[in-house]
């Protein structure tokens, strides 16, 4: 195991950052955001990306957790370089502790618990120290832990002289506390695990990390850090402390609270792009200098900067009653992912493999429900929940940019994520079929699963029941929708099924019948769609065909009568 050596992070050319989860649930958004930051600020300035598992709260992890971060990290598409798992780090964390323990900057506490009047608190009532513990001589120390009694090895935090902590945070400026306010807090605790602080500190500085880019929750941490990283002999990194996602109500972001919004797999689920979640969470405490809102991951790599993170937290403005419902953003008959493709840039991680225990992220990478379908009729829940359930709950932004995405990608690429999710949902669509209706969708759609409502009448052999009065055209009546549907059925059965033939053909109709063309084309478009919000008629009859039109108009016929 490598030893911390005394070294200058902020000093290197290329910066060195990491992301840093711990395994205890899943991938939330604000962490995600805090990893896509730590990604852009990485390669803007070509540096490296490395992702370290803090996974030695062994009470707490979980094999679940794990696969949720890493599944979560998979469909954002975004690259590291590096990897590790803490827990295989043990070693230097002890050497670490003890090292600073023989520079008389630590000690053995071997007070079981912290209470009695032997405390000192500080100013607000805080816990400080334990006098006794603190002020114990090192051969009587040493006599203790000999016999085996046990103990937690406290970092000596200076308490004479006024001395202050300080340190220069990119997002916050200048932060100072007096170190007589900081309690004795542990480096080891009486079995001989590292804390948190320790084990982070010992990392970032033996894997030369130059900044530290992480939650605004982590800001009051970060004056322990830096008395650690001094006791070690480094320079501390440089730190960037970023701005709390909130809830309308202004309270922290917590699934406990507000559900499964606040899980990336929930926004993956729902049929949202990466890049456009990516576009979506980066406006979230951040923004560029000609702010802009709609930008590719390109563009945001090249406009990131420390500089353009904003102090006040973000909200997003989901609907927490939406939100708390169980399930809203499940696909139908859908649980496993939407392929999620292969990291950018990446390959396998450089110098190590996938961290020990971590495996395979679960369920990604295959098709949503790539078995045999499960019915030829739209389930009614699919057309229900389809579109008001995201609508109800995801923050109107980010649909919003969803959308835009979606309509920035070419259609043989949202072709090849759509038909997945068909298919996933019971069709047996073929690919071929799939890329004609693409484009006619493409600007209808907000989310990726919105196909399964804004496409479904191409899927199946039967409509679903609707309302024959939305056959009837406007100022016409069920006389004229009747006409009008006779008319058609008699000229879709001779003419070619390509738009220009059909347009003329059903324009030179409407004149015979004496009708507009809006009063022509609106009883087809119900009568084959089963609705009269659809795409484009024309494109729409050539991707049904001729069969599935004329026995669709026949049946509305029969509705009217």
């Amino acid at each position: 195991m490598p030893e911390i050596l005394p070294s200058t992070p902020s000093s290197e050319s290329r910066p060195r950052v990491r992301f840093a989860p711990s395994p205890t649930g899943f991938l939330h958004v604000g962490s995600a955001r805090t990893f896509i930051f730590n990604w852009l600020y990485a390669r803007h300035n070509g540096g490296t990306m490395i992702l370290r598992l803090d996974d030695t709260d062994v009470e707490r992890n979980t094999q679940a957790s794990v696969d949720s971060i890493f599944e979560g990290l998979k469909w954002l598409n975004l690259s590291w370089d590096e990897d590790y798992q803490q827990s295989e780090r043990i070693d230097l964390h002890r050497k670490t502790a003890w090292r600073i323990f023989e520079k008389g900057l630590a000690y053995r506490d071997f007070t079981p618990a912290h209470t009695g009047d032997a405390e000192k608190s500080g100013a607000q009532g805080t816990w400080l120290f334990n006098p006794g513990a603190r002020e114990l001589s090192r051969t009587e120390s040493d006599r203790r832990a000999a016999t085996g009694e046990p103990f937690a090895l406290r970092f000596r935090v200076p308490r004479e002289g006024g001395q202050l902590v300080r340190f220069i945070d990119a997002v916050y400026g200048e932060q100072v506390k007096s170190a007589a306010d900081i309690e004795d807090f542990a480096l080891l605790r009486s079995d001989g695990m590292p804390t948190y602080h320790l084990a982070s500190c010992a990392d970032d500085a033996d894997l030369r990390i130059s900044h530290i880019i992480r939650g605004q929750d982590h800001l009051t941490n970060t004056f322990k850090h830096v008395l650690i990283f001094e006791a070690a002999g480094c320079t501390p990194p440089q730190f960037a402390h970023l701005p709390l996602l909130v809830a309308p109500d202004g309270t922290k972001l917590s699934k406990r609270r507000h559900g499964p919004v606040v899980s990336v797999t929930t926004y993956r689920d729902a049929g949202f792009l990466s890049d456009a979640f990516i576009n979506f969470l980066c406006l979230l405490g951040w923004s560029p200098k000609n702010d802009r809102e709609h930008m590719s991951l390109q563009e945001l790599t090249d406009a990131f900067s420390l500089e353009g993170i904003n102090r006040s937290n973000a909200v997003v403005n989901f609907k927490e009653a939406a939100a708390t419902t169980p399930n809203v953003s499940t696909p139908i008959n859908a649980g496993t992912p939407t392929n999620v493709g292969t990291p950018r840039n990446a390959g396998t991680p450089t110098n190590v493999g996938t961290p020990t225990n971590v495996g395979t992220p679960t369920n990604v990478g295959t098709p949503i429900g790539a078995g045999t379908p499960t019915s030829a009729v739209i389930p009614s829940e699919a057309r229900d929940l389809g579109v008001s359930a995201p609508e109800e709950t995801f923050d109107p932004k980010a649909l919003w940019l969803n959308a835009e995405h979606i309509r920035g990608l070419p259609v043989e690429d949202l072709s090849a994520r759509l038909l997945p999710i068909v298919r996933g949902a019971g069709f047996n669509v073929d690919a071929a079929k799939m890329l004609r209706i693409t484009p006619l969708i493409r600007e209808r759609i907000k989310l990726l699963r919105d196909v399964l409502t804004a496409a479904d009448f191409f899927f199946v052999d039967q409509l679903p029941p609707y309302d024959p009065a939305e056959l009837i055209p406007q100022k016409g009546d069920a006389a004229m929708a009747h006409r009008v549907l006779e008319k058609a059925r008699e000229v879709l059965a001779q003419v070619e099924f390509k738009h220009d033939p059909l347009d003329q053909a059903l324009r030179a109709a409407a004149q015979e019948l004496g009708v507009k063309a809006g009063q022509m084309f609106q009883p087809i478009r119900v009568a084959v769609c089963g609705r009269k919000n659809a795409p484009p008629l024309f494109e729409t009859l050539e991707v049904l065909g001729r069969e599935t039109t004329l026995v669709r108009i026949e049946q509305a016929l029969a509705e009217l009568h």
